[in-house]
């Protein structure tokens, strides 16, 4: 039997409304299943509609034709968009969505201007929190600074549906920045709580206005996982610990360096041909000092050049010099960038001890990401929910996170735990890559373009 025969003898039983609706009936059967909700299984009434009685005009936004009649151009056009959206709609919540890279705390694993898939079918995908909001937009209208897309009127439990695995190690993942909940509108960049730890919250709320925002629509952080729930991480002379076990380095990663200069404009052709980013390099002309982030390999082959007089990496001793700056912002705590912890990372179920001392490592725990009142009376007794206690038992996951740029990134040092309900996913490829200080079309990063992003796993 030849190829057009048997195509033949298949194309009438596929285009068979019955089987159309036998296998639309399985898929969309999974996809409950994997959902959760059996409710939906009601869904299948509205395809047995679609595909056989058609009782209902599901197309709405167009009246019907008699069978053979076809429809204007531009009414089947915008069907195909209506279908597009929503499909497009479909596999950004559940399987795949694009974020873009527009800082360098990330350097040289992912650079400014890298536009890079998200797995969200990774560790599962979370459901909308904020489900009233305009399409292909986050927390900030297009060609506006600050206007809201979204509307709060409906505000959904946080659900996550069955993933492939949980985070590692090592792995790079995008997640909402958990400091973002509030910010100052005019100045949507800076940490609403850094300012208020400089200025104070009633100099704050008196000079300027406040936005808040949900999970789901606070601004998307990029970083890797160094700790795990339930590890216990620390840092020691920049270096990373979980657990006892030193982190296994990128070779993206990179830690500021104090270079005396030559005095040439040699230098900065020298920072270039070693791919140096531009927006991390400082000069001090007072004592013509460069202060520039550097690989092993860059450090190496700027030693080898034998250009510079002295090439020196920076680590920070001093705690006072990061005073409520480094998390948990107490002085109890004489923590620095590069020499931090022990801390423990919460764990879903865990219980741990609570007092004055340690309490400002899991305050912000207990009352902002898990929702529980919490005050001290008598200078020492804490009550939960109005509870008298010296205990607290968590109700979510929490990761440790830092940025490869470990000298110029926003990361866990500075806001502390990133909770399980603020992981978007697992960031897989870098799909484009546009240098923003290159003219049109010689602007592409052609060498980083379809590469997967390296994620270091023990």
């Amino acid at each position: 039997m030849t190829v057009k025969k048997i195509i033949n003898k298949i194309l009438p039983k596929v285009r068979n409304p019955f089987f159309k609706l036998f296998v639309a009936s399985v898929i969309y059967t999974f996809f409950v299943i994997w959902v959760g909700n059996l409710w939906l299984l009601s869904g299948i009434i509205i395809l047995a509609d679609l595909f056989l009685t058609k009782f209902v005009n599901w197309r709405f936004w167009r009246k019907r034709k008699p069978a053979g009649n076809k429809y204007k151009f531009t009414t089947e056009l915008f069907d195909s968009l209506i279908i597009a959206v929503f499909l497009a709609i479909f596999i950004r919540t559940f399987f795949l969505e694009a974020y873009t890279i527009p800082t360098s705390s990330m350097e040289k694993t992912l650079v400014v201007g890298d536009y890079i898939f998200v797995s969200k079918l990774r560790f599962g995908p979370r459901l909308p929190i904020t489900p009233v909001t305009i399409p292909f937009t986050h927390n900030v209208m297009p060609f506006t600074k600050n206007s809201n897309p979204f509307f709060t009127i409906i505000n959904l439990p946080y659900v996550r549906l069955k993933g492939l695995s949980s985070p590692k190690r090592g792995q790079v993942i995008v997640f909402n920045y958990p400091e973002g909940d509030t910010v100052i509108k005019n100045l949507p960049n800076k940490s609403y709580y850094q300012m208020v730890r400089q200025y104070g919250r009633q100099y704050i709320k008196n000079n300027y206005e406040l936005l808040y925002r949900p999970v789901d629509k606070r601004d998307n952080y990029t970083k890797r996982v160094i700790g795990l729930p339930g590890d216990t991480v620390q840092i020691t002379h920049g270096r990373a610990y979980a657990n006892n076990h030193a982190e296994e380095l990128s070779r993206g990663s990179q830690f500021n360096y104090s270079v005396k200069s030559s005095g040439s404009k040699a230098d900065t052709i020298l920072f270039q041909k070693l791919d140096v980013s531009l927006y991390d390099i400082n000069f001090n002309a007072y004592n013509s000092i460069y202060s520039i982030p550097l690989t092993r390999d860059m450090y190496h082959k700027l030693v080898d050049s034998s250009y510079f007089k002295a090439i020196v990496r920076y680590e920070n001793i001093d705690p006072s010099s990061v005073n409520k700056q480094i998390f948990p912002f107490s002085p109890k705590f004489y923590w620095t960038e590069d020499n931090f912890g022990p801390l423990v990372v919460p764990e879903k179920n865990m219980t741990v001890d609570i007092n004055i001392s340690n309490l400002p490592l899991y305050e912000r725990i207990i009352t902002i990401y898990e929702s529980n009142d919490l005050r001290i009376e008598y200078d020492s007794s804490i009550y939960i929910n109005n509870i008298l206690t010296d205990q607290y038992t968590f109700k979510m996951n929490y990761y440790f996170v830092l940025g490869d740029n470990r000298h110029n990134s926003n990361d866990s040092r500075y806001w502390g735990f990133v909770p399980e309900d603020h992981i978007i996913g697992k960031a897989t490829m870098v799909w484009l890559s546009l240098d923003k200080n290159k003219n049109l079309f010689r602007n592409i990063r052609w060498n980083k373009m379809f590469k997967f992003i390296r994620q270091n796993n023990k």
